[in-house]
């Protein structure tokens, strides 16, 4: 299904669970994937819950409007598909991209977020650098040529050698990107700081990181801990930066505990 943004932007999204269900999530994923990041936290909680999934602009079957891309668009895109799907609160959940995406929804619409789920992000990547070096990268060589560095970031290595399949999916849509929505996508997170909001957020919040996380690592995770009243954080044992495919139950866990 899509919905179209009030700049005209097409986001595909997806419902999972009873649409009825009095309690609503909405899901934003990582980088570089899609909705269907989500399936193993949606298929343990759409007993319990009305799951709504999307593609963020520039990824999956989402349109690919040049940049420059913000977080705070990507929140506003979010804010646009539950108007059209009648949804005034839900519980909000992002990785990695989609929890900065998270903490901007939190802070430019906060009468539509009942709680949040942070799980390997941060309010700041502070590292432009890196990302244009990145996102140059995926334009210059290919985003074929980024997939031994994804890979070693995204799991551990036991998942890796355990799970193969599970693991050629993420990289298959990874490489199915457009190279300038990833460009456009990797300049927005170099450039987002909601450090000094965090104080603003008033709802209640679970974060998590995984322990060998080096893309947000554990410090990150702390310091929103810190800045989000209320909050509670998670490290979560010999997992990396996809924690919700590597432990999709205790993400799901988290979710529950707010929803």
């Amino acid at each position: 299904m899509f919905a179209t943004t009030r700049d005209g932007t097409r986001i595909a999204y997806a419902l999972h669970g009873d649409v009825n269900a009095p309690k609503k999530i909405a899901l934003i994923h990582s980088l570089a994937m899609d909705r269907a990041f989500w399936a193993p936290v949606a298929e343990r909680l759409a007993g319990e819950a009305a799951i709504l999934v999307i593609d963020c602009r520039g990824h999956g079957l989402s349109d690919k409007p040049q940049g420059p891309y913000t977080v705070d668009l990507f929140a506003d895109d979010l804010a646009d598909v539950m108007d059209a799907i009648g949804w005034t609160q839900a519980t909000i959940g992002g990785c990695s991209m989609g929890g900065c995406v998270s903490l901007a929804f939190a802070i430019r619409h906060p009468d539509r977020v009942k709680s949040l789920g942070l799980f390997d992000t941060t309010a700041c990547y502070n590292d432009l650098a890196a990302w244009q070096d990145r996102a140059d990268k995926g334009v210059s060589g290919g985003l074929a040529v980024l997939i031994p560095f994804q890979k070693t970031r995204w799991f551990s290595d036991s998942f890796n050698a355990d799970h193969k399949d599970v693991v050629q999916a993420c990289v298959d849509v990874f490489i199915a990107n457009a190279p300038h929505a990833y460009h456009a996508s990797c300049l927005m997170l170099g450039h987002a700081d909601l450090r000094s909001r965090l104080a603003d957020i008033d709802k209640p919040t679970r974060i998590a990181v995984g322990e060998e996380d080096y893309a947000t690592p554990p410090a990150m995770a702390e310091e929103m801990h810190r800045g989000i009243r209320g909050s509670t954080l998670m490290v979560i044992p010999a997992a990396r930066h996809l924690s919700p495919v590597e432990a999709p139950e205790v993400i799901a866990g988290l979710l529950r505990d707010v929803m």
